[in-house]
């Protein structure tokens, strides 16, 4: 079998990889890409997207059961679960089509199987254990992602205990759920079955919901939620479960008592695992640190010419850092002058339950304990006519200032179309924006986008609206 070149080769066709790709071939690289199962990676594929369709349908039947606040005489909200199923994964479908579609419209060449080191600059390509391709290239960019932690004692099997893929296409909407975790994945199932009409129960190891949130924001969470009529135990640890027919019996621990919940399905979202096995990575400099690819601030690994990008290198775990790192990394091979090293603090995070949370930057505890001086604004949605008008007064926006220079830190946010609106931080922060810049912003009316602006001036004790 021939060698055949190339000037970068990518391992992954997720988020990063096939965006690696197409922009090194942007940058004049002859690039290949190897994928083992799916373009679109595990985000278009079995995670971000169908989730938000998922979500959708969860949205409509939200609304549908509120119909006579809108001036709408009440229905019987039915749904066809095959058919919510069937258009996610119709959406899934979709995308991952596209991006077969792009790699080829770039001239990305892509080879169907699994990839492995074989030597400096040198990538060994099999599918169901037979040889594919040997391919050689002096950058090799491994993108490979992650998968599900498996917590001992709580195994997925498929049925009674679910993944996010079956969690994903559920053959029977089960009465009652426990999900095991409330970072967003897990939320965002809590959210979606919950407001499909399943009893819902949350439990988490850590003091609080979303822990990576905000403790304010986390707070004003749990209580939606809660007034949902959704359960949530944290500082909670599920010690074991039995499994019956078509039931589970899950036994948790919380304030040093046991209790026995018994519900139909277990869902574990308990965090990720990266795909570092079969790489080839023994007798590399690569280094692996608690399942994850060890890489400097432009993603090169220890391995001369090796580099990672994504969930399988360092946090944050998010589609849209993987995409970023991807171009950077490939824009720094190609020795584009000027690139800049991505800083996490500029980078959001969403979470696409209800409502919906977003932020960026620093929460307000973490700006204090790195010992800054700051000034926090908050503004609510009740104070926003547009929120009231759509009848979803229930949120809040949060800034956080340095109080000596007016920097940005941080925006945090809860309440309807939150995850949309974060971009506005994030292009302030991204340009160094100060308060002044901001309150000098003219934001339209009426808008949720409102609150962002009131809550800039909250924190400079200028605030109209509350």
């Amino acid at each position: 079998m021939a060698e055949q070149s190339f000037d970068l080769i990518v391992v992954g066709g997720g988020p990063g990889g096939y965006v690696a790709a197409i922009r090194a071939t942007q940058l004049g690289m002859k690039t290949a890409l190897v994928e083992r199962e799916h373009l679109g990676g595990i985000c278009l594929n079995w995670g971000c997207i169908p989730t938000k369709a998922l979500l959708r349908s969860a949205e409509i039947a939200h609304l549908l059961h509120h119909l006579p606040e809108y001036g709408f005489a009440p229905v019987t909200a039915q749904f066809d679960l095959d058919k919510v199923v069937k258009r996610s994964r119709g959406v899934a479908k979709q995308l991952s089509s596209g991006v077969a579609h792009l790699l080829r419209k770039n001239k990305v060449t892509v080879f169907d199987g699994t990839g492995k080191l074989a030597g400096k600059g040198t990538l060994a390509v099999t599918k169901d254990g037979k040889p594919v391709a040997t391919l050689k290239a002096p950058h090799i960019v491994l993108a490979t992602g992650a998968r599900a932690r498996v917590m001992p004692g709580i195994e997925p099997d498929g049925k009674l205990v679910w993944s996010y893929k079956e969690a994903m296409v559920p053959t029977a909407m089960p009465k009652s759920l426990l999900v095991v975790g409330s970072g967003a994945i897990g939320i965002e199932f809590a959210s979606f079955y919950l407001n499909m009409g399943a009893a819902v129960t949350v439990v988490e190891v850590m003091d609080r919901v979303l822990p990576v949130e905000d403790a304010e924001i986390s707070a004003l969470a749990r209580k939606a939620f809660e007034k949902q009529g959704m359960k949530i135990m944290t500082s909670a640890t599920v010690k074991g479960i039995v499994k019956a027919a078509d039931s589970v019996t899950v036994s948790v621990e919380s304030n040093g008592a046991v209790q026995q919940i018994v519900v139909d399905r277990v869902i574990s979202a308990v965090g990720i695992v990266g795909n570092t096995e079969g790489l080839g990575l023994e007798g590399t400099g690569v280094k692996v640190d608690r399942t994850h690819v060890e890489i400097d601030a432009y993603c090169r690994t220890g391995e001369a010419g090796v580099y990672a990008i994504g969930d399988l290198a360092g946090p944050p775990w998010l589609a849209h850092k993987a995409s970023h790192e991807g171009v950077m990394c490939v824009e720094k091979i190609a020795g584009i002058a000027g690139v800049h090293a991505m800083d996490p603090t500029n980078i959001p995070g969403c979470t696409y339950c209800r409502p919906q949370v977003a932020s960026v930057g620093l929460t307000e505890e973490k700006a204090k304990a790195g010992g800054r001086a700051i000034r926090v604004g908050r503004f609510p949605f009740m104070g926003n006519g547009k929120a009231i008008a759509m009848g979803e007064p229930e949120g809040l926006v949060k800034t956080v200032f340095d109080a000596a220079t007016g920097e940005l830190l941080g925006a945090h946010m809860i309440g309807a179309e939150v995850t949309e609106m974060i971009q506005g931080y994030v292009v302030a922060k991204t340009l160094e924006t100060t308060e002044a810049e901001l309150m000098n912003t003219v934001f339209p009316h009426p808008t949720i986008s409102e609150s962002m602006h009131e809550s800039v001036l909250d924190a400079y004790k200028r605030v109209i609206h509350f």
